[in-house]
């Protein structure tokens, strides 16, 4: 009976986590990942959005945040003018789910870091559940022309924009530090960058 009772309860909580949807993240976020909304603010916004009217408020920067997409799975929340934020329900095991959350900058150039939660909102460390692409992946083949040398050299930062699919459990990786050059660099260094971004999907719980 007992057995039975432990197994029972599991299945419920699998059931209750299931059913939750990106809303009820959202909206039980802690107010410290969100500074700029508190929680009654968050939930209007979902309100607004469900209604079909523009969902923006005014933030508590003085700003304006806007709910741009929201689906069971997913959300893109433009938190400030120079930031987004993103979130991703994606499938574990056994009916359980971890939440992703891109955080992203645009200083003016965009860069971003990945972040997972439990459906909790507790933190879980990003190892062995992504690995951030390196820089010299977007470079095509090495050379040693002067050319090369010189492109290469103008590049002194790191900046990665990363970004979910709002469909499928897709992450995009998209190398900006070039945007902060002017056109005439931005030329040079053109012909020795991969032209496409770097595709993750999600597979037996991490994205590959």
């Amino acid at each position: 009976m007992k057995r039975f009772t432990v197994s029972f309860l599991l299945f419920c909580l699998a059931l209750c986590v299931k059913a939750q949807k990106m809303e009820d993240f959202f909206v039980k976020m802690p107010d410290d990942m969100v500074v700029q909304l508190e929680e009654a603010w968050r939930k209007d916004l979902v309100d607004l959005y469900k209604s079909g009217k523009t969902a923006t408020l005014e933030n508590t920067m003085q700003g304006k945040s806007t709910l741009s997409k929201l689906t069971e799975d997913y959300m893109l929340l433009k938190s400030t003018e120079y930031s987004t934020i993103e979130l991703k329900l994606l499938p574990l095991v056994n009916n359980t789910y971890i939440i992703c959350m891109i955080e992203t900058v645009y200083a003016p150039v965009a860069d971003s870091r990945v972040i997972f939660y439990t459906t909790e909102w507790q933190r879980v460390p990003s190892d062995g559940l992504f690995t951030p692409v390196v820089e010299e992946w977007f470079w095509k083949e090495d050379h040693t022309s002067l050319e090369f040398l010189d492109a290469k050299s103008r590049l002194d930062m790191y900046l990665v924009k990363y970004s979910l699919s709002e469909e499928d459990m897709i992450l995009t990786a998209e190398y900006t530090t070039p945007q902060y050059l002017d056109e005439e660099y931005q030329g040079k260094v053109e012909p020795f960058l991969k032209t496409e971004p770097k595709i993750y999907e999600w597979k037996s719980g991490r994205f590959e």
